[in-house]
């Protein structure tokens, strides 16, 4: 656990206090206290309950680490729930780490199982310069949350390329490929679940920016309005690739579907092609003693010929029509 301490008035952040500090800290109504819980235990959740006095049913969202994105109002602070992109996230893995938060007039305290880089640069930032502590808890609670939804934007990049990647994959297919149809399987899961997660982000960054907590108003709402401009753009774009990678999954199954009629086209010219001459062949092997041709000198000669001149015959008309070596050219052209 980590607490920062802003007082009006100074140039830099005070931080190093334990834990039994805060509920004297807490009475200065005019410093902002950040309180920082990464990877904490059940024996933390005092913390929660006596020194901040929260309800006990949102200490217990806290501990349970896997709910949706939602935001609730109580008398005396704002509870959040938003979720980050993990670090080691990938398109067809993608998953994100949940960070539950409050609000209240004077403070904001993180609550967090997992490592969040964001949280780390926000610790930077305020460090080497206060500026955003001495606007007050809302432009912090803005400062960490921005961060969270700026780590979005490059996963999504990485969503474009490895889409546009598929694509050139899958139409330089010339067999199906099961390495191909699982990436598009994951693809799809991973876009889904963004899609999920963000549009429920989406809402609670909506009611954050436009006035309905009295903690956050004033100054404050354009810089809300700023983080809920740039996660429509991350839910416009999981919607955009959500239709992609079904139209990618449309196009490899019909790559497929195209390559397996190429080969039955083949097998099928072979089988139109070897019908005639298994019929010659057949009625020449019946071996009957009245067969005009059966005793001819030339008899076997002669049937080679027929077969080789009516299979000739058949390749060309598929040629023609462009059946095999083509394709079949508009009857306007020919």
């Amino acid at each position: 656990m980590e607490i920062f301490v802003y007082r009006e008035g100074s140039d830099h952040i005070d931080e190093g206090f334990a834990v039994e500090k805060l509920p004297q800290l807490l009475q200065e109504q005019q410093s902002v206290i950040w309180v920082d819980m990464e990877a904490p235990s059940e024996a933390d959740d005092h913390v929660l309950l006596d020194t901040f006095h929260f309800h006990p049913l949102t200490v217990e969202d806290c501990r349970a680490n896997r709910h949706h994105p939602k935001v609730e109002e109580f008398p005396d602070y704002i509870y959040f729930i938003v979720h980050a992109v993990r670090t080691d996230s990938s398109p067809d893995r993608f998953n994100t780490v949940e960070l539950d938060g409050f609000l209240g007039p004077n403070y904001v305290l993180t609550y967090h199982h997992e490592h969040f880089p964001s949280i780390d640069k926000v610790k930077q930032s305020i460090r080497s310069s206060p500026v955003t502590c001495q606007r007050g808890a809302p432009f912090l609670l803005h400062h960490i949350i921005d961060g969270i939804v700026d780590d979005y934007l490059p996963v999504m990049d990485d969503f474009d390329e490895r889409i546009n990647a598929l694509e050139d994959d899958i139409f330089a297919l010339n067999r199906a490929n099961k390495d191909i149809l699982e990436e598009i399987l994951g693809l799809k899961r991973s876009v889904l679940r963004l899609r999920r997660i963000s549009s429920k982000q989406l809402e609670v960054l909506f009611r954050m920016s436009h006035g309905q907590f009295q903690l956050i108003s004033g100054p404050a709402l354009p810089f809300y309005r700023d983080i809920y401009d740039h996660l429509v753009r991350v839910t416009d774009l999981a919607e955009s690739y959500r239709d992609l990678i079904s139209g990618s999954l449309e196009a490899y199954l019909s790559v497929v579907s195209n390559r397996l009629n190429e080969i039955m086209k083949v097998l099928t010219i072979f089988s139109a092609v070897m019908l005639p001459l298994t019929f010659i062949a057949g009625v020449y092997g019946m071996n009957f003693d009245n067969m005009p041709e059966l005793h001819w000198h030339y008899g076997y000669y002669m049937a080679w010929g027929i077969m080789i001149m009516l299979a000739s015959l058949m390749l060309i008309v598929f040629w023609r029509r462009g059946w095999i070596g083509g394709t079949e050219k508009p009857k306007n052209e020919r």
